[in-house]
């Protein structure tokens, strides 16, 4: 897990896999931790890490339902998780799924992880769009990021100008719409982040290293000309390998 300050309030934690990124967010003696690593080495170092860094947890959030996003309560078992209401929803809908592509994963790749997974229940349900505070002066805002997924949000800190943007925006990923997903909605999510993406400082997607907005910039356009021009759209240049084409092989089977 590579670990990188995007300012002094701000780490990203990429995972080794898939790169996921985990983003933690403080103000003054509180701190959010944003979607979750992969590994179950990366998920035991990160209490030690806020506590290394002086980043007093405060509780998880999750930009969305998908289970490589939502294994903070394996760090922090007792942590209040905080999701979108399309999120609580398609959890209450689909808990087993979710652990069950948890645990086809592990059975892939040979995870030692043990115990059923993380909990799912008891969540903290938000308003998007919202605000939710951050210490005692500082707020975060919540923007509806549905499109990948039927689920999503969006998380802005307006301090240091930080956007973590979910599963859009990626360099290492060409827009996949999952199980539920939406063209339209992607479409509509990429129009809605565009304001904010020109005000950042840092462009947190969900895989991938942190972007400057320059460069998140043109990813945008590039996902937005991608997904316009389907079924006959090519594959943007930067992102042409076998697992990508499978990936558009999907989102045509969808549209």
């Amino acid at each position: 897990m590579r670990v990188v300050a995007v300012h002094p309030d701000v780490l990203v934690a990429t995972s080794a896999v898939w790169r996921t990124t985990c983003t933690i967010v403080r103000a003054g003696e509180e701190a959010f931790v944003v979607d979750s690593p992969v590994l179950p080495e990366e998920l035991e170092a990160l209490p030690a890490l806020l506590e290394r860094t002086g980043f007093a947890f405060s509780g998880l959030l999750a930009t969305h339902g998908d289970w490589d996003h939502l294994l903070g309560r394996l760090a922090f078992p007792d942590g209040a998780l905080g999701v979108a209401e399309s999120t609580a929803a398609r959890l209450a809908r689909e808990p087993d799924a979710v652990l069950a592509e948890l645990r086809a994963f592990d059975e892939r790749w040979y995870v030692a992880r043990g115990g059923d997974g993380p909990r799912l229940d008891e969540l903290q349900v938000l308003p998007v769009p919202g605000r939710l505070e951050l210490g005692a002066e500082a707020e975060l805002e919540l923007q509806p990021a549905a499109g990948h997924a039927p689920d999503g949000m969006a998380v802005w800190a307006p301090g240091p100008a930080v956007l973590v943007c979910g599963d859009h925006l990626s360099p290492v990923e060409i827009p996949m719409i999952s199980e539920g997903g939406s063209r339209d909605a992607y479409l509509e999510t990429l129009e809605r982040l565009a304001p904010l993406v020109e005000r950042a400082a840092t462009v947190v997607p969900g895989h991938g290293e942190p972007l400057e907005p320059a460069r998140a910039m043109a990813i945008l356009r590039e996902d937005a000309a991608y997904l316009r021009a389907l079924p006959d759209a090519p594959l943007p240049l930067a992102r042409r390998g076998p697992v990508q084409a499978e990936i558009h092989a999907d989102n045509l089977k969808r549209l």
